[in-house]
């Protein structure tokens, strides 16, 4: 058996042209709402729960999403999501979406190798009602068997939550050492923002196993790539916005 992954593109495509002239038919209450907004039973913890909160659909203006968090970064409002959902240039503008509000956010870095972006939203444009997730990195890789948790928006559901755990790692030439989560991924999870059970970001997810085996493609859902948060240095990454614009953001100050 021969394994691939899946990769960028392929990830973050599951809205695009496919799900044109496709009439559902929904109910009256899922009608222009978030499912994230019908009362939620108290059998997730108070982490899971903010981590859903802060959960937001990143939605290229041409076509397919991906998911994304909401951040708080010295008082201003950033997303991280992975590179290929939002795989612009650097001041490329993308859609969030987070209940009934869409804002429009501006990509300020961007790494390839490590499939890791963070978009900025203007004060104008900054979420309301919708508390940030506080950037609080892991200083080091978590251990195998750490209880994780993210919430993002795959294939065309509403907001989805998911637990999982730290399964492993792999390495890869260009990339380095990657994290290997037993959770669900598909496709339209890809940029969701990995936490664990005290709130502290673990990484990107990015992807997930492909197998080929006698001509036949499987998905393997439940092992998930990400991208460690420790190849994010959210400094570094301001720098050039606030060589730019320092007196319009407030992280810049």
């Amino acid at each position: 058996m021969k394994k691939f992954l899946v990769f960028a593109s392929a990830f973050m495509m599951c809205l695009g042209a496919s799900a044109e002239g496709v009439k559902v038919d929904l109910p009256a209450t899922a009608l222009n709402a978030d499912y994230q907004t019908l009362p939620i039973s108290s059998g997730m913890s108070r982490v899971e729960s903010r981590v859903r909160d802060a959960a937001v659909k990143v939605s290229r203006l041409d076509g397919g999403h991906g998911s994304g968090s909401l951040v708080n970064y010295r008082g201003s409002q950033f997303i991280i999501t992975a590179l290929h959902v939002a795989n612009g240039g650097l001041g490329s503008v993308y859609m969030i979406e987070k209940q009934t509000q869409q804002k429009l956010s501006i990509l300020i870095h961007g790494d390839p190798l490590n499939d890791i972006a963070v978009l900025w939203l203007s004060e104008a444009e900054e979420l309301q009602g919708v508390r940030p997730m506080a950037w609080r990195p892991l200083r080091s890789l978590p251990e195998v068997g750490t209880i994780i948790n993210y919430s993002g928006h795959p294939s065309d559901h509403s907001l989805l939550s998911f637990r999982g755990y730290i399964a492993g790692y792999e390495t890869q030439a260009e990339g380095g050492v990657q994290i290997i989560l037993n959770a669900f991924g598909w496709f339209g999870s890809s940029g969701s923002v990995i936490y664990n059970e005290d709130g502290h970001i673990v990484g990107v997810l990015w992807g997930l196993d492909i197998d080929y085996y006698r001509g036949q493609q499987q998905v393997n859902e439940g092992i998930v790539w990400v991208s460690p948060i420790q190849n994010l240095d959210m400094a570094l990454a301001l720098a050039p916005l606030c060589e730019q614009i320092p007196d319009l953001v407030r992280a810049c100050k």
